[in-house]
């Protein structure tokens, strides 16, 4: 259960004519799939919440504490991904440092966060576009809205729009790639004009205090409550120094989605100096321009009063501009048509890694005979997404996306320790700095977010892990190509 796949067998293993994935993307490619899938709706929507409740104007530095976590564990991620450069993330690193058990875990864990949070990305995108079309006088039918909508029964848009990524993502990486740097440009232009034009509303007296005394959040009951306050019974603060890092417990879950950029190393040209820049560079902005709308809406309206549900079309409607909205409303449904198709495209090189390892079924593993790209799981899992986000409503599993990733980076950070005391000899293009600390660093600041997880949320996790075990013991375990030897 604990035998490890060699580096040089997995990079062998890329090789195969029908397994080979086909190498087109660049450090500038990378850098746009990382914004492209970060930057969603918590920039337009999570900041105004986390002010008003957590933090108040302090905002801004919880996004620069979250993005220091990310930034920890990104640097794991990219000694990996430059050094390992294999479809699968985290799924790959952990099969060649800890072992197959392990890595089954953690592709297992990969395949639940990417689904769902293409998923629920989905849902959100068509709840922007129905907003667009009302706005226009276009109305769909209530039954085609979701089920979100009075009468609803089935989301067309959401539906529609994965079918459509699925067929892009078929066709080829690079097609992607070029739709999300359009689509990328559109959306960075639009966060930095609500930015500058914020900026001339700003007061400086909505700052005081920048941060505010110390509030004890509500008592929660049950499962509800935080995993830390069922344990220990440590009950987590709004406001307050305390209050920062509370914060950024909640805003961290909008910098999601850097780590599907190493699942495309194998898709790469120059994996050992691009996947770094790629990794590190995506992640730089997106906190850059995350604190930046974190000081201007708290600058704008006092945090007292900023809106949750529309907080940076809400401020702009306060001070007479309600044209703003409209742009940030469009730019979140532009955006999150790139968030979908990255989500997507990270779920199916992590199932492609695993069935060419014959975890699962190597019929998964074929790649299109003139397209390059694993078209097989890319249609099935496809389809299934679609179906899911028409037929339901899954904004309460969302957070297992949260914890799906925290465990990722968790099982990296240890992948990195491990992989440097068993094969010091590996060539290593891109070397995380201070050995052990960083990593340790990084698996400490990840659990600590997770323990202020709700406690249903672990469960709900538990019950995917048990699945996941189930299946590995009755297929995964005979069938893998290291069982008795087998290359």
């Amino acid at each position: 259960m604990f035998r490890t796949k060699t580096v040089e067998q997995s990079i062998r293993d890329t090789e195969e004519p029908e397994h080979r994935l086909r190498k087109s993307l660049s450090a500038w490619d990378l850098t746009v799939f990382g914004v492209g899938v970060i930057i969603g709706t918590g920039i337009f929507v999570l900041t105004g919440k986390v002010a008003k409740e957590n933090a108040g104007p302090a905002t801004s530095l919880a996004f620069i504490v979250a993005g220091i976590v990310c930034a920890l564990a990104a640097l794991c991620y990219a000694e990996f991904a430059s050094t390992v450069p294999v479809a699968g993330s985290a799924y790959t690193f952990s099969y060649a440092s800890i072992g197959e058990l392990p890595a089954w875990i953690i592709g297992w864990d990969l395949v639940l966060e990417f689904a769902l949070g293409t998923a629920v990305v989905a849902v959100g995108w068509s709840g922007y576009v129905r907003s667009l079309l009302d706005n226009v006088g276009l109305h769909l039918p209530a039954v085609l809205s979701g089920v979100d909508v009075p009468g609803g029964v089935f989301d067309i848009l959401a539906f529609a729009l994965v079918l459509v990524l699925t067929a892009v993502l078929v066709i080829g990486v690079k097609l992607s790639a070029r739709i999300t740097t359009i689509i990328v440009s559109i959306k960075v232009t639009v966060v930095m004009i609500v930015i500058v034009a914020g900026l001339f509303f700003i007061k400086a007296e909505n700052y005081l205090p920048f941060i505010p005394p110390k509030q004890l959040q509500p008592t929660e009951s049950g499962f509800a409550q935080p995993l830390i306050q069922l344990l220990f019974g440590y009950q987590p603060t709004n406001f307050g120094v305390m209050g920062i890092f509370t914060a950024a417990s909640v805003v961290f879950f909008a910098f999601i989605g850097f780590d599907v950029v190493a699942t495309a190393a194998e898709e790469t040209k120059v994996p050992q100096r691009d996947m770094p820049r790629g990794i590190l560079g995506s992640l730089f902005i997106c906190t850059v321009l995350y604190v930046a709308v974190a000081l201007v809406i708290t600058g704008m309206e006092h945090y007292t009063r900023i809106s949750v549900s529309a907080p940076l079309a809400d401020a702009f409607k306060a001070v007479g501009h309600p044209f703003y909205a409209g742009v940030i409303s469009f730019g979140a449904a532009i955006g999150l048509t790139s968030v979908c198709m990255i989500l997507l495209l990270g779920q199916t090189r992590v199932f492609f890694a695993m069935s060419r390892d014959e975890l699962l079924p190597r019929f998964f593993s074929i790649t299109h005979p003139r397209f390059g790209t694993p078209y097989r799981p890319t249609v099935l899992l496809g389809v299934v997404i679609a179906i899911v986000a028409g037929f339901t409503s899954i904004n309460e599993l969302a957070t297992l996306v949260n914890i799906g990733t925290l465990f990722a980076f968790v099982v990296v950070a240890l992948g990195v320790i491990i992989l440097r005391r068993t094969r010091p000899d590996l060539p290593r293009a891109f070397r995380t700095p201070m050995v052990p600390l960083i990593p340790v660093l990084s698996i400490a600041a990840s659990v600590w977010l997770m323990l202020n997880l709700p406690t249903e949320t672990w469960l709900r996790f538990a019950i995917w892990m048990v699945i996941g075990f189930v299946v590995y013991f009755l297929y995964g375990r005979s069938h893998s190509r290291l069982a008795g030897g087998r290359r």
